[in-house]
Parts: C-alpha cells; sequence; structure tokens
C-alpha cells in the first residue's frame, strides 16, 4: 500500500527555529533539512542517477514548465511519470514553471485566466492556467507538485506586488480544486502532494497575509517564493525570519531557489526545511568548487600544481581520488570529466552540510554549531 504524505518534527533547538524532521512520500522517507539538487530537464547535469545516490541526494527537483516543451508531459505519462521515464526511485518534486514562465519577459502576457508566452525553443504560443500546470505536473507524476504562482521581480512596486499576490492566491485555490478532481480520476497513479507558495516580494506584511490565506486551504506543505531575484540579502533573510514563524509547525517548509551554504544555515535557524537551488551545480559547470571556508576557484593558477583535494576530509569521490590539480587540469584542457567531479563534489558538499546541521540539530547544539559555521565561511 502507499505510503501517505506524513511529516514528523524530530527535534527542535532550543536557541533557533531549526528543525529535524522526516517527510514521508510513496517514494520514501526524506530526512530534513534537506537540499534538492535542480534535475530541470530530468537530468541533474553532469551526474547520472547513480551519482545522484552516491551522493546521497534524497530527492530531486524537475521543472514543469521545460519537461511540458521537451519531450511533453503526455509522453512521461505513457512512460509511467517521470520516476519510471529516468529511472530514479527516490522521491521527485517538480516546480510549476512560474519562475520561468515569468523570466521570459517581453514573450508573455499575464491575465487572470493564466499566462500565454511564446517557447523559447521555437516561438510557439502556449497558455499555462492553473488548471493546466495541475494537469502538466500529474503528467509528470512526482511526488511533490507546486501551485502555479506569479514570481514578481525586484524591485516591485507594493500596489504590484499585492495585486500580484491576490492573484497569486486565487490561483492556488484553483489549482487545488484541479488537483483533487484528477487525484480521483488518476487514483491509480501514486499520490502527490500539492504544495503552496507564499509570495509578497519584500513586504512582510503581504507575506504573512498569503501565508495565513494559504494555511486555511490546509495543503500539505509551504513554499517561500520569489526570493533572491536581485533583492538586497539582509531584505531576503527578514522575508524568510518574518514569514516562517506563520506556516504551521506540522508541515514542511520550503524556500525555493535560495542556495549559498551560508544562507541555507542561516535560514534553517530560522525554521526551513527544505532547499533547491542550481548554485552548485551551475558553480561547478565554470570551475568553481564549495568548501567549509567558501569558494574554490579551480581555474586559477594558484591550483595548477596544488595536490591536496577540493576540501581536507571530504568523503566524496572527487576528494578522495583527485587533486585541484588534477581537476584544474580538466577544465584548462575543456574535459567533461572536469565538469563531472566539480559537480559531484558540489552535490556531496551540500547534502553533507544538510546531514551536519541535522545532526546538530538532533544532539541539541545547532546554535553553536551554526555559528562555528558561519564564522568560518569566508565568502558571503
Amino acid at each position: 500500500m502507499t505510503a501517505p504524505f506524513t511529516f514528523e518534527l524530530i527535534a527542535q533547538d532550543e536557541q533557533t527555529g531549526a528543525r529535524a524532521g522526516v517527510l514521508h512520500t510513496p517514494h520514501g522517507a526524506i530526512e530534513t533539512p534537506v537540499f534538492m539538487p535542480v534535475g530541470t530537464q530530468a537530468t541533474v547535469k553532469t551526474l547520472d542517477q547513480e551519482d545522484l545516490v552516491e551522493a546521497q541526494a534524497q530527492i530531486i527537483l524537475g521543472n514543469a514548465y521545460h519537461l511540458y516543451l521537451r519531450p511533453g508531459h503526455e509522453l512521461i505519462d505513457r512512460a509511467g511519470g517521470l520516476h519510471a521515464f529516468m529511472n530514479w526511485q527516490r522521491p521527485i518534486l517538480t516546480d510549476s514553471g512560474g519562475f520561468q514562465v515569468f523570466s521570459l519577459g517581453d514573450l508573455n502576457t499575464i491575465s487572470e485566466e493564466g499566462v500565454r508566452f511564446q517557447s523559447h525553443l521555437d516561438g510557439s504560443y502556449h497558455l499555462f492556467s492553473p488548471e493546466k500546470v495541475m494537469e502538466i505536473e500529474h503528467g509528470l507524476g512526482a511526488d511533490i507538485i507546486m501551485v502555479f504562482d506569479e514570481c514578481t521581480p525586484y524591485p516591485c512596486e507594493r500596489e504590484y506586488a499585492q495585486r500580484s499576490m491576490e492573484m497569486t492566491l486565487r490561483w492556488a485555490e484553483r489549482c487545488q480544486v484541479r488537483h483533487q478532481q484528477l487525484s480521483e480520476e488518476r487514483s491509480h497513479r501514486p499520490p502527490q502532494a500539492l504544495f503552496g507558495i507564499v509570495q509578497g516580494s519584500i513586504y512582510p506584511d503581504l507575506r504573512q497575509q498569503c501565508a495565513r490565506a494559504l494555511v486555511d486551504m490546509d495543503l500539505p506543505g509551504y513554499a517561500i517564493g520569489g526570493l533572491a531575484v536581485g533583492e538586497p540579502r539582509e531584505e531576503m533573510i527578514d522575508v524568510i525570519r518574518s514569514t516562517t514563524p506563520h506556516l504551521p509547525a506540522h508541515k514542511p517548509r520550503y524556500l525555493m531557489g535560495v542556495g549559498l551554504p551560508h544562507d541555507l544555515i542561516e535560514a534553517v535557524g530560522y525554521g526551513v526545511d527544505m532547499f533547491d537551488c542550481v548554485v552548485p551545480t551551475r558553480n561547478a559547470r565554470n570551475g568553481t568548487a564549495f568548501t567549509r571556508s567558501g569558494r574554490l576557484r579551480l581555474k586559477n593558477a594558484q591550483h595548477a600544481e596544488d595536490g591536496a583535494p577540493i576540501e581536507e576530509g571530504c568523503g566524496c569521490k572527487t576528494c578522495m581520488h583527485y587533486s585541484r590539480a588534477y581537476v584544474r587540469h580538466l577544465f584548462q584542457t575543456g574535459e567533461f570529466l572536469g565538469l563531472h567531479l566539480a559537480t559531484f563534489h558540489n552535490i556531496f558538499f551540500f547534502q553533507q552540510l544538510m546531514r551536519e546541521a541535522r545532526q546538530a540539530i538532533i544532539e541539541g547544539h545547532f546554535a553553536q554549531w551554526q555559528r562555528d559555521f558561519l564564522a568560518g565561511y569566508r565568502d558571503k
């Protein structure tokens, strides 16, 4: 019998809002806090699924916009859903594609109905309505699916932010109705959990208003969206700090698209459970690795004869078997293996960071662990 969606709180730090939990899904349990590698087009760039398991990824993220355009959600549905299509048997979360659609700028038109946009691939016209997005996400078959929302830019006038937030709430209600209909129609498929997304730009009162309305919908989980879009870090942190207390303690909290290590650890302290971002993979492909002391730019000439691993004491295969000098050589010569080794290290590092944070919460010393990490992490 398929396991239901439940979230267990295992421990909470007494000095901060940090939590350790377990999110149960039809494809396995997820220990939180957790970082989700981004597999936009049903692949985490340069890694295969066995690599992800070895790097200890518990859940990965796919994107409804990109998978709708290629290869198409109906094709993936016929293949048995994303899990079968890409041979990944652990949990998957799919974003609604809202961020990508709104990033198209002049190529989209927003209305109450939804968003009309031109494909970035061939210029063809499409409509994403809340109902259409639910049909796409059900076809993809991820364990966790997101409502369709408008991601406002930065800067954003308060009046526009409020109108957008109110429309996002109406879209969320429409998503919930269609999700319930599809769940009944497709009862032969594993159940899916629909998460709401809190919007409101940088305005704390709008964020809180949005959070309260979403909580009234009694969804299985809640995300904070619309951040890391150009706002100052201080404003981003203030939104996280002021929003999380308005989200239910007994349900998972997900911070979308924020991914620098010091931001993750600070957000964990405010009670965030789930994260995703392209930061570790995109930086790796550009020759940058993450360590406990900050970013390491592998292409720099100072590493040409450096026999040390990317990070001493790291248990990933890159650090266990290869030197900085060798990985730098791979980047200098354009060898694909360099992208792979740097990406593997970064994904492993982010997973290890979340495991250590979780253990510190369980053992009751997260506040000190957080202070020590942030003091040693120079790249802020």
